[in-house]
């Protein structure tokens, strides 16, 4: 079985940096593989936080995690800066799968990527509903076009 190559830094549409901590390196020297998981919900929420499209205490319709998965291409350790990647692979009604990729400083191949699928929510039932068209616009920008 081959594996599939990294992702390039153009492969991806916005970008969030993030220092590495001590903690985050486990018994092994390098960072843990949770961590990874963290820095893509960081990144998605960032993203909607800063374009003004979620309030973490507020949003009556939010994105709750279905499904996320990490390959690792090579290891990242503190201290280090690393730039996580966003794309959206697909967009649903209520539905979203995010692709992240996470770049060391001046990397262009990524050292690790997943995904990450959001499903829209009603706060207060915690039922599917469609996704805010605010929403669904800014996501629209980060389609990768194939």
């Amino acid at each position: 079985m081959s594996r599939i190559p990294p992702g390039r830094r153009a492969d991806y549409r916005a970008f969030d940096e993030i220092t590495t901590r001590w903690h985050d390196n486990d018994i092994y020297g390098h960072v843990n593989n949770v961590v990874y998981h963290a820095w893509f919900d960081t990144a998605v929420n960032a993203f909607l936080v800063r374009r003004g499209l979620l309030s973490l205490a507020e949003s009556p319709i939010i994105g709750i995690v279905a499904e996320n998965a990490c390959r690792y291409h090579a290891s990242i350790s503190f201290p280090e800066r690393v730039a996580v990647g966003l794309r959206v692979a697909h967009l649903g009604t209520s539905a979203v799968r995010y692709e992240l990729g996470v770049f060391r400083a001046g990397g262009e191949g990524a050292a690790a990527e997943g995904h990450f699928v959001h499903v829209y929510v009603d706060r207060a039932t915690m039922r599917p509903v469609a996704m805010p068209a605010g929403v669904r616009a800014a996501l629209a920008d980060l389609i990768v076009k194939t």
